[in-house]
């Protein structure tokens, strides 16, 4: 399943685990009864890769300084993510465990915006949300796929995009 999705297949069938896998599919349905039990093992595996992305320790400096390492920070944990988010987003609507998780990351990246911007705590809601927004999965996503950006120029987008509102 992992390298199914990590290749852009976003909604392998089971029939496509097992033949990737070599098995047969009764022996996917053996050990994952259902498909959020197979959501939940991908799920734990993907915070073990991506988690400490998310980990670092924000720079020392001022708030442009920790801006721009905040929108490269979140550059390299959404390329790591992205197959995985987008598959996990198209099938979200028929999983509860997809549903959660795509809740508990919106509450982990807010988390992070605030550790390194704290200045936002004291900042209007409007600009929150908007921050929140420029720094989302969604908007990376709509800047590499639809728009086909490169990382960097995506990253550039993000940045020129933050330091705007924070100004």
């Amino acid at each position: 399943m992992l390298e199914l999705v990590g290749t852009g297949v976003l909604a392998p069938t089971a029939q496509q685990v097992a033949d990737r896998a070599g098995v047969g599919i009764r022996t996917v349905f053996r050990h994952f009864s259902e498909m959020d039990a197979l959501y939940q093992s991908m799920d734990a595996w993907l915070e073990g890769e991506a988690r400490p992305l998310l980990a670092v320790t924000p720079p020392k400096g001022g708030l442009e300084e920790r801006a721009r390492a905040l929108v490269r920070q979140r550059a390299l944990f959404f390329e790591r993510i992205a197959p995985y988010k987008r598959a996990g987003n198209l099938l979200r609507w028929r999983s509860r465990f997809l549903q959660e998780r795509h809740a508990h990351l919106q509450s982990v990246l807010r988390t992070e915006l605030l550790r390194w911007l704290p200045e936002l705590s004291e900042a209007p809601a409007e600009l929150l949300a908007a921050l929140e927004l420029a720094t989302s999965f969604e908007a990376w996503d709509r800047l590499r796929g639809d728009q086909q950006l490169t990382p960097k120029s995506a990253a550039a987008v993000v940045e020129r995009t933050v330091l705007a509102l924070l100004s």
